[in-house]
């Protein structure tokens, strides 16, 4: 009698452990069922996102997945374009004309204000281009900068650790010579803006960078917007707001170019070029020219004569 019983009391213990492990793995038996035998709200609520697949991912697969994450901020943008992604929504520069005193503070200013144009944003469609011309003007509305175009453009240029505040003005990038169309367009846009044509999609913004650099003081910024290949930014605070772009432009450009006078590349002339077909027989170099160093002679290495032939000898030594 007493196996019995104990019998009986064993089949009621697995009865109860069996009971209590169905409901552990229940649960999980409906929850793995596919989906196609799931319907409506039940349906839905297992829906297996497509970005979790790793078939559906590859790089830059997040752009497709993340839906209305790369809108741009409602209000943003005044003016609709494929170049110009808003980041916050902002309002325009206050508008004004930047007319010289003189024709030629007028013709100064027009000429820095297309050099920044065109060597920061030369290859970029007109709205980059009208961004950085917009905050070129915005810089000269602040008091946080000279009061002229082309002390903006040019501010720093005679530094010689190229921290310039626009690399092109010290770092030798004038030493090329422009190209002519893109210069005319350049020059089209900074006219159009001297002349009182606000770009507003950049709203107040004094500071920008390409998209390839971070760099450090953009942290302390505020960002504005994505024109083109650069990112825009306005100063946090009072120095962002319209009220601290108070400046009235004087109209006087003392400046007509870069401060520096010794150029990492300096462009020579005919007559620098002695022997060149073109250049007036007897011709001496400009004065302040110094002639390039003579090649030098290739050091003595120590080593015993090869066997190499003498038109393979110097083959993998680095030019000097």
């Amino acid at each position: 009698m007493p196996v019995f019983a104990w019998i009986n009391g064993w089949r009621g213990q697995a009865a109860i452990l069996l009971i209590a492990l169905l409901a552990l793995i229940a649960p999980r038996l409906i929850t793995a069922a596919p989906l196609d035998m799931l319907d409506g709200e039940q349906a839905a609520e297992h829906f297996i996102d497509p970005a979790e697949e790793g078939g559906q991912n590859f790089p830059g697969s997040a752009f497709f997945f993340a839906e209305g994450a790369f809108d741009p901020v409602p209000g943003a943008e005044t003016v609709k374009s494929a170049h110009v992604l808003g980041l916050e929504a902002v309002k325009a520069a206050p508008a004004a004309i930047f007319r010289g005193v003189s024709p030629l503070d007028s013709y100064r200013a027009l000429n820095c204000l297309t050099n920044a144009i065109y060597y920061e944003a030369g290859d970029e469609p007109e709205d980059g281009q009208r961004a950085v011309a917009q905050v070129v003007l915005n810089r000269v509305r602040s008091p946080l900068w000279p009061n002229s175009v082309c002390g903006v453009v040019y501010q720093g240029s005679e530094r010689t650790d190229f921290h310039c505040q626009f690399t092109f003005s010290c770092d030798g990038s004038m030493a090329r010579l422009p190209a002519a169309a893109a210069w005319a367009r350049a020059r089209r846009v900074a006219a159009d803006t001297l002349g009182g044509q606000v770009y507003a999609p950049v709203g107040l913004a004094t500071h920008y960078h390409t998209l390839a650099v971070r760099p450090l003081w953009s942290d302390s910024l505020q960002p504005v917007a994505v024109i083109g290949a650069h990112i825009f930014y306005r100063n946090p605070g009072f120095n962002g707001t319209a009220a601290a772009f108070r400046d009235i432009y004087l109209g006087r450009e003392t400046m007509s170019g870069p401060a520096r006078t010794v150029w990492p590349v300096k462009p020579m002339t005919p007559v620098e070029l002695l022997g060149a077909p073109h250049a007036p027989a007897g011709a001496t170099p400009a004065t302040g020219w110094t002639p390039p160093p003579a090649p030098r002679a290739q050091p003595e290495d120590g080593l015993p004569d090869s066997g190499i032939r003498a038109e393979y000898r110097n083959s993998g030594r680095p030019l000097i």
